[in-house]
């Protein structure tokens, strides 16, 4: 297609090559509108003429399966008891609570989370699970399917954690009051912070980024809402001169300008924490939840940075996958690079929406009885 787009150009008078890309972008529109009416028509057009979709069921399929082989507590992080004590921990906090509650998954919590004792799972997150649980089976009543499942909870101690991660580190892990007080920052400061902080593309070459300023980084980052705490993310960083080089090859966008990077980051989303399709695209939504706190934070720190798009091209997406070590179920949400601000660089101003185009408030009208 390539070469004979390349051999039009060659025979064709400059206006027939204009009417030729017109009517290709007509009868594009055309087919977009015919597919935007028939959902048959659609699912023919990606089964047949379409692969765009390919590597993001490939990945669903694949995270769900790697979902299920996980609630043993083969790696890290068990996703399935993430999302299964963050449930309990909703139930906990319901006013008035429910005397029996979860009765549909507390035995397969319990079991996910004996088998973690003896797997892989980090310590932490163990001892979160077994605070919650406790809590739950001291303030729940009575029903068989509850019994059981706390009987079968009893017979284990309490596993060790980490006492510097906890937010109370003399208490347990279970669910306390919110935090009414003063902000320690107020909202003048975040304002600034948020008008401070630009997208900065050129960096002092001579002045590498600390580890533990990123690292510092990524523990704000971590603090940021996840649906049901899964987290599904990771944070790869790039450091070293030869490794930002041969990464910062990868996204769009930054031709002219790549050289300069002190160290990028791939945000990376892990499909492996679901068990549902409907949940494919929250990945994007807590990376990019992560990513903002992660830039927040380096900016407090006097670091710069630049979110980078990741768009789904095949070819892009293969050396990804292949630079990075990927896992099938795994997909970038976006790079970021970083680094101190050249003093001589400049910052594109990019005038942001009004408030007026950015919001709006409205009132809907009471259903009908």
């Amino acid at each position: 297609m390539k070469m004979l787009k390349e051999s039009l150009k060659k025979v064709l008078p400059r206006d027939s090559i204009d009417n030729l890309k017109t009517l290709q972008k007509r009868l594009a529109i055309g087919w977009i509108r015919a597919l935007s009416r028939s959902a048959m028509l659609r699912r023919f057009h990606y089964s047949f003429f379409s692969s765009a979709f390919d590597r993001e069921a490939y990945a669903v399929v694949v995270g769900h399966l790697q979902h299920e082989q996980n609630l043993s507590g083969a790696e890290p992080v068990n996703y399935f008891l993430r999302r299964a004590v963050h449930r309990i921990e909703k139930g906990l906090i319901m006013q008035p609570r429910r005397q029996v509650f979860a009765l549909d998954y507390i035995n397969d919590t319990v079991d996910s989370y004996i088998a973690s004792l003896n797997g892989n799972v980090d310590r932490d997150e163990v001892s979160w699970a077994h605070d919650v649980l406790a809590e739950y089976f001291s303030v729940t009543g009575d029903h068989p399917v509850l019994n059981r499942a706390r009987e079968k909870f009893a017979r284990f101690e309490r596993p060790s954690g980490s006492p510097h991660t906890l937010r109370h580190p003399d208490a347990e892990r279970v669910p306390f009051a919110a935090d009414v007080s003063t902000p320690s920052v107020d909202f003048t400061a975040m304002r600034q912070l948020a008008m401070k902080r630009r997208s900065v593309r050129w960096y002092q070459q001579d002045r590498p980024v600390p580890r533990e300023v990123i690292d510092k980084a990524v523990e704000v980052a971590v603090q940021s809402p996840s649906a049901c705490n899964r987290q599904p993310y990771r944070f790869v960083v790039f450091d070293d001169p030869a490794s930002v080089a041969q990464a910062s090859r990868l996204p769009m966008g930054v031709a002219g300008f790549d050289h300069n990077f002190p160290a990028i980051v791939a945000v990376v989303g892990r499909l492996r924490a679901y068990p549902h399709v409907r949940d494919r695209h929250v990945i994007y939504i807590d990376g990019a939840l992560a990513a903002m706190s992660f830039m927040f934070a380096l900016e407090t720190q006097g670091v710069s940075s630049c979110s980078i798009n990741w768009p789904d091209i095949p070819e892009r997406e293969e050396a990804a996958a292949k630079l990075l070590k990927l896992d099938p179920d795994e997909r970038i949400v976006m790079f970021i690079s970083l680094g101190y601000a050249a003093d001589t660089g400049l910052v594109p101003y990019s005038q942001k929406l009004s408030l007026e185009e950015a919001r709006s408030y409205m009132r809907l009208e009471s259903p009908a009885r």
